[in-house]
């Protein structure tokens, strides 16, 4: 009995002294411990032992009372906690047991999760859901999961898997509670979720026998008749049953059901035929069976107080549930006992049945629940990374017309969403993939179809409570916009409401509206995860069950849980604070952290505002200048792209390329060298000055207006002469170079001045500006979208983050154009500056380098092109060719000390950092404002804000790999 559920208890072994006097008392067998607690019962109490009663964490203290006389007087056998918190729960536990002379039996009915019955507790996806996840591992380890958090807060039972066989679409009462129509998956998720539970110690009472799945009625308002022959219940129904039962499962639960080929006189619940001559006889079951709550409809209105109760035992039921007279059902059974010496064994088998289960559950050592930081211990990371994947595995593509999905191009498209319904926040999951317009669903018909048909891709969602009507005029819109554009059908909610859409030409379902479905869907569409769930149930003789497509990642980042990916959430949140503090101390207004691993962003947080002011927000949609961070993202990334195309060698000259520095004092300067910063050049020179006199805009330059001749825009208020470009030109070729021993080659300092050059090389080469060269290759086709040069061109000015209060050049704030002067002085677009972008974006561009050039599903760069460039190239220079790199044993090195040797990143002036740790997998971006409105403003810098929260990054890869050494 109970052979796969109960594990072995470990009973420690005193240790004695020479000189103890005391030995401590042997802990007594199972049936020694059964034996004398049998005895010890009145026969009153003996059956009372039979009685679960129900309990709630949130009744007041009069239902407590209530309860705690029960067990006083009764010694009823067990409890089931129904609405509440976890915390009340667990105290009234302790309260309840220590009043018991005879430990409770505490059962739940938390088919998916805690969050079923308590709140501040965290749930998994229903069952239907389930159904349709390929892997059953992962629904063994939920049932592991469940398992330890009922066993955190006292619990014993849970009233689950339901193993019914959904086959009625119309089943009013199971559902989404059933893993589907097949018998085979039922079963087979059935015994995972089983052995999930039972491996940690928690029974699992599968139901309802012997199939509650064909019925149009529910038992809780009525009987519902199944009128089936018992071959096809053998066949069907109770299938997943059978199985179970071979699996040693604790507990079953009979359903209040008519089924006339096994009983025509009684309920399956209070069928002797069916509870032991079908259930424990014929499928040979001899663990504890329990009833559907005698409560019910179906049982309390045809039967009289007591009489449920008695016939249920009657029937072979062990453990009466939900009774409403207990006093009665007491009675009752007694006299019957007291009458009939069969009964009368058959009650100390029960009850010695469930004293055994007791024993097996540890209760004959009185344990206490630890009520403290229960919040902390229930609702882990892990918890919470095992949900998101559960949800993520379930989705299901259904239609995908032409292999559209996963969506590979993100260029030269224009993308809508338009939301039918409660859609939360999943237009702003999609926005991280690629630029949407929102379009709202709620429309006339006529203005929709004339907004939809502009754009390219429409992604459309459907939300729960939509009628049939409405799902049938949804259906008709999508229709008529997908004669034009690509439509892709996202519907949130049960799938046996999905027959309206079913002819559409891209459909995904998933099962419920959460936040983990609705990110699992977005990410599904763009390729940052794979999709191969199946349609658990039929929704038309279209979409039969068992339908399902699958889809391939196309190595986008994805978004989820650190702990899933080897690092601790929980010290990632120490990140909190050092934000928190950049901002408190005027390190700067605002920021954006953001932290991915293993291909998924596991932290992203805004913190601040644009301005101290505290206005404005910021939020992950914000723009920053990302100052010399352009250098790699820009310059490097396109000297990439040529030199693996052959187009440049990095030992050459730069005057090979640029001839017109030939007998200059840059003539000879080697590309390699530039990229490293020893070359010579001086790390800056105020250009700007030279177009100036006595603090005053010079006229040769400037104008205070656009016009023909003045058509570039350097500030507000401030236009120049495309012709000042020229001027820094000759200026940076005209100037001197560093001093240095002679005959001895140049030490490393960094500087702009090389990135002048690299810009007016790649653009001859490519006979292209870097801007439109980087906007077309990179970042539109990896869905960079607040990714460029430029950014007023494109976006609100309320989108980006000002940086200086310039009172010494352009005398105005600078929002939205470059802050550096000499960028400023070429328009916006230079090689050393003039990029804008969002953390998000970074991370992408990023993770397409860990991914060794591979991104979407499209090739960039090459592996080796990656490799070569982010490596050190210098023995005395820690540089890579344009990546900054770490500085090993130097606590002045721009990355801490934890960062590997593969680390390559850069920072930038205005407060900005990206690193990437190939070793680690790992990607960190910090983007600020640190010099609005001063770009005196040196706290980032002295406090180490960045490298300090890039220390609890490696701390937080350390905590959890010592957590999981512990564990």
């Amino acid at each position: 009995m109970l052979r796969y559920f109960f594990c072995a208890i470990l009973v420690a072994i005193p240790l004695f002294s020479a000189n103890s006097q005391k030995k401590t008392p042997a802990v007594p067998t199972q049936e020694e411990w059964v034996e004398k607690l049998y005895n010890s019962l009145t026969p009153e109490e003996r059956i009372a032992q039979l009685f679960m009663i129900a309990a709630y964490s949130n009744g007041n203290e009069q239902h407590v009372a209530d309860i705690e006389k029960l067990i006083r007087e009764k010694k009823i056998g067990g409890l089931i906690f129904m609405q509440g918190g976890p915390g009340r729960q667990a105290h009234l536990t302790n309260r309840y047991q220590q009043a018991s002379r005879v430990p409770l039996m505490i059962g739940m009915d938390l088919e998916w999760g805690l969050s079923m019955r308590l709140d501040s507790t965290m749930g998994f996806p229903r069952q239907m859901a389930l159904g349709a996840v390929q892997d059953d591992s992962l629904i063994t380890a939920m049932g592991e999961e469940i398992a330890r958090q009922m066993k955190l807060i006292g619990v014993h039972i849970n009233f689950a898997p339901v193993a019914d066989v959904n086959n009625n679409p119309n089943n009013p009462v199971i559902g989404t509670r059933s893993f589907g129509e097949n018998k085979f998956i039922v079963a087979s998720r059935t015994l995972a979720y089983m052995k999930g539970m039972q491996s940690r110690g928690v029974m699992a009472v599968a139901k309802h026998f012997p199939g509650h799945g064909d019925t149009d009625k529910d038992s809780h308002e009525t009987l519902p008749v199944i009128s089936h022959k018992k071959e096809r219940i053998d066949d069907i129904e109770s299938y997943p049953f059978r199985k179970l039962i071979q699996a040693d499962i604790g507990g079953i639960m009979t359903a209040h059901l008519q089924v006339n080929d096994l009983d025509r006189n009684y309920p399956s619940s209070l069928s002797e035929k069916i509870t032991t001559g079908y259930l424990r006889d014929e499928l040979g079951f001899d663990s504890l069976v329990f009833t559907d709550a005698l409560n019910m409809k179906a049982i309390a209105d045809r039967y009289a107080d007591g009489e449920a109760e008695l016939l249920a035992f009657r029937a072979g039921s062990d453990v009466l549930l939900f009774s409403q007279n207990i006093d009665r059902g007491i009675e009752r059974i007694l006299e019957a006992v007291e009458k009939d010496d069969k009964l009368a064994l058959q009650l100390e088998r029960t009850v010695k049945r469930i004293l055994r289960t007791k024993y097996q559950f540890g209760l004959h050592k009185s344990p206490r629940i630890n009520p403290d930081n229960l919040d902390l211990r229930l609702n882990t990371p892990h918890a919470f990374a095992l949900a998101t994947e559960l949800e993520e595995k379930s989705i299901t593509v259904l239609r995908n017309r032409d292999d559209f999905l996963p969506v590979r191009q993100l260029d030269n498209q224009t993308f809508a969403s338009v939301n039918f319904g409660d859609a939360g926040n999943f237009t702003s999951y999609l926005n991280r993939y690629t630029s949407f317009t929102s379009i709202d669903g709620s429309l006339p018909t006529d203005d929709l179809l004339n907004k939809l048909s502009t754009y390219n891709v429409v992604i459309a969602g459907i939300f729960p409570g939509q009628s049939e009507e409405a799902l049938n005029e949804i259906n008709k819109i999508l229709n008529t916009i997908g004669k034009k554009s690509r439509v892709i059908t996202c519907y949130f909610g049960n799938p046996y409401e999905l027959e309206p859409l079913a002819d559409l030409p891209g459909l995904l379902v998933a099962y419920s509206n959460s936040d983990n479905a609705r990110l699992g869907v977005a990410q599904g569409i763009f390729g940052a995860i794979p999709l191969d769930a199946k349609l658990p149930v039929s929704v038309s003789v279209k979409l039969p069950a068992g339908t399902g497509l699958n889809t391939s990642s196309l190595n986008r980042l994805g978004y989820g849980i650190a702990d899933a990916q080897g690092i601790s959430s929980r010290t990632l949140e120490k990140i909190d604070e050092l934000a928190r503090e950049a901002v408190s101390i005027g390190a700067t207004p605002g920021c954006q952290v953001l932290v991915a691993k293993g291909g998924k962003v596991v932290y992203s947080k805004n913190f601040g505002y644009y301005t101290y002011d505290s206005i404005k927000p910021v939020d992950e949609n914000t723009i920053y200048d990302l100052a010399s961070v352009t250098k790699v993202l820009a310059s490097t990334q396109a000297l990439m792209f040529l030199e693996e195309r052959g187009l440049i060698d990095l030992d050459k000259k730069i005057s090979v390329y640029l001839p017109e520095l030939k007998g200059t004092n840059k003539e000879n300067m080697i590309l390699r060298d530039i990229l490293t910063h020893q070359a010579g050049l001086w790390a800056y020179l105020p250009f700007y000055a030279q177009t100036m006199k006595d603090k005053e805009f010079l006229p040769d330059y400037y104008a205070p207006s656009a016009t023909p001749v003045y058509s570039m825009k350097i500030a507000d208020g401030l236009y120049a002469k495309p012709l000042v470009k020229d001027s820094v030109w000759h200026w940076v070729v005209e100037s001197r170079l560093r001093p240095r021993k002679d005959h001895e080659p140049f030490d490393y300092k960094y500087s702009d001045m090389g990135y002048y050059m690299m810009q007016r090389m790649i653009e001859r080469i490519l006979n292209q500006s870097i801007a439109d060269f980087m906007q077309q290759n990179f970042y539109d086709p990896m869905g960079m979208s607040s990714t460029g040069y430029k950014p007023l061109d494109r976006f609100p000015r309320d989108r980006i983050a000002p940086t200086e209060q310039d009172n010494f050049f352009r005398k105005s704030l600078i929002t939205g154009m470059v802050h550096d002067q000499g960028a400023a002085l070429f328009g916006g677009v230079a090689g050393h500056a003039g990029l804008f972008g969002t953390a998000n974006d970074l991370a992408k561009n990023l993770q397409m380098l860990l991914n060794g050039g591979n991104y979407g599903g499209v090739r960039y760069l090459q592996r080796e092109t990656v490799m070569n460039f982010t490596d050190q190239q210098y023995a005395n220079n820690r540089r890579g060719l344009g990546w900054d790199k770490p500085l090993p044993g130097e606590w002045y090195g721009p990355t801490t000390e934890y960062a590997s040797k593969q680390t390559f990143g850069h920072t930038g002036f205005t407060g900005t950092a990206i690193w990437v740790d190939p070793e680690f997998d790992l990607i960190y971006v910090f983007l600020a404002n640190r010099i609005y409105p001063d770009a005196g403003n040196s706290k980032l810098l002295s406090k180490n804000i960045r490298t300090r929260i890039q220390e609890v990054i490696y701390q937080a890869i350390w905590d959890f790999r010592s957590t999981q050494e512990a564990y």
